[in-house]
């Protein structure tokens, strides 16, 4: 990293404890992951600003703040097994695998997971597991998890995500089928009962279900 770079990263990281971010391990996790490497190249001596970006497809990499809060909200421990629904960039996956024992997340658009798949080979992040799938379905075969955190907003909370938790898991969601209408929540599950916090507003792409048609090239 340039030291214009690091020099923005030093005042980011600033920045989201001003914002009332307070966990260490988060702080820590989000400073050692470089953001940069995550953005298309005519975005990435923006990676330290406190906004999101475009990705590709009409996808984003969420605002660092967000992501923070999201990670925050989540109560990652080391032990933990995480389900992530929403690949895009990859960011969010780097940063959660920093914080736990495995990350498995799953996204729609395949050349999205291509290269958020290079980009975790490349950083030599070995603890992602991926899956080219419909996220509003889960991961079934991997589940239960003890945290799914989902980058996208869903107009309701879609269930099998639900019973894919462990007794004691949390969920950390969006819902809202308007942006401007959208509440994060951060459900924990006990026994049968799923207890709801809203944490607030929010803005993200909504959560798709089935996947995109593929296209084909033609020379």
């Amino acid at each position: 990293m340039n030291s214009v770079l690091a020099t923005k990263k030093v005042r980011l990281i600033m920045e989201l404890r001003s914002l009332g971010i307070t966990d260490a391990r988060v702080l820590g996790a989000i400073e050692r992951v470089p953001r940069e490497a995550f953005l298309p190249d005519t975005f990435r001596d923006r990676a330290y600003e406190n906004v999101a970006l475009p990705v590709g497809h009409g996808q984003t990499i969420s605002q660092p703040l967000v992501v923070a809060h999201m990670t925050e909200a989540l109560e990652v421990g080391s032990r933990h097994k995480v389900l992530e629904i929403g690949t895009g960039s990859g960011y969010q996956a780097a940063v959660l695998a920093k914080l736990c024992r495995r990350v498995f997340t799953i996204e729609r658009y395949r050349d999205l997971l291509k290269l958020a798949e290079e980009r975790f080979a490349a950083l030599r992040i070995h603890n992602i597991t991926t899956r080219h799938g419909d996220g509003a379905e889960g991961w079934p075969e991997q589940a239960p998890f003890d945290r799914i955190i989902v980058t996208a907003a869903a107009a309701a909370v879609p269930p099998v995500l639900l019973q894919s938790l462990v007794d004691g898991g949390v969920l950390v969601i969006p819902v809202g089928e308007e942006r401007r209408d959208q509440q994060l929540l951060r459900i924990r599950r006990k026994g049968e009962d799923f207890i709801r916090e809203d944490l607030g507003g929010v803005r993200f792409v909504p959560l798709v279900g089935g996947l995109p048609r593929e296209t084909t090239r033609r020379d």
